[in-house]
């Protein structure tokens, strides 16, 4: 759970906040090597609710990735899939700060995605910088998000993601 200031608190309200990877693997159920997300760098929790508040990261690229073997030999490029899962991790993050007490007990489902848009490749040695906004929510289960990632400053990647807490049981 992503709690705020005055709070018990892993990640604060204070948008210069880090967070390492000990406490992204607190929050997050993924394990090497399905985890995209490295370090939250900063976050924002709209006063009136979910809708608006918003979560960036970073992923680094790296050749010792396992993925590099077989995408593509000789000119590795890092999947797309894998960017906008990257960006989906960071909406999960985003989302158990808004429903703490599921968190426990269901798991963020990468439900659909709309507007999925590949701009630029990504390599070994990029720092992919995501950002991850709540654009829709309903009743704590349905989550809608909008994602992006860059690279440099560039956009390589965003789309639209609908995600729903599902009970683990």
């Amino acid at each position: 759970m992503i709690k705020m200031e005055n709070e018990k608190s892993n990640i604060q309200s204070n948008p210069s906040t880090e967070s390492d990877i000990s406490k992204i693997l607190e929050i997050l159920p993924h394990r090497y090597p399905f985890l995209m997300v490295d370090r939250i760098t900063n976050f924002y929790r709209e006063p009136s609710g979910p809708v608006g508040s918003w979560i960036e990261g970073i992923k680094n690229v790296t050749i010792n990735e396992p993925i590099f073997q077989g995408h593509f030999p000789g000119y590795p490029i890092f999947p797309g899939v894998l960017t906008v899962e990257a960006m989906a991790q960071l909406g999960a993050l985003l989302v158990y700060h808004f429903a703490p007490g599921t968190r426990a007990g269901s798991v963020a489902y990468l439900t659909g995605m709309d507007g999925v848009r590949f701009r630029a490749p990504i390599v070994p040695g990029d720092s992919i910088r995501l950002k991850t906004s709540i654009t829709k929510e309903r009743n704590g289960l349905l989550w809608v998000c909008h994602g992006e990632a860059r690279v440099d400053g560039t956009l390589v990647c965003e789309a639209d993601l609908m995600a729903s807490l599902i009970s683990k049981k």
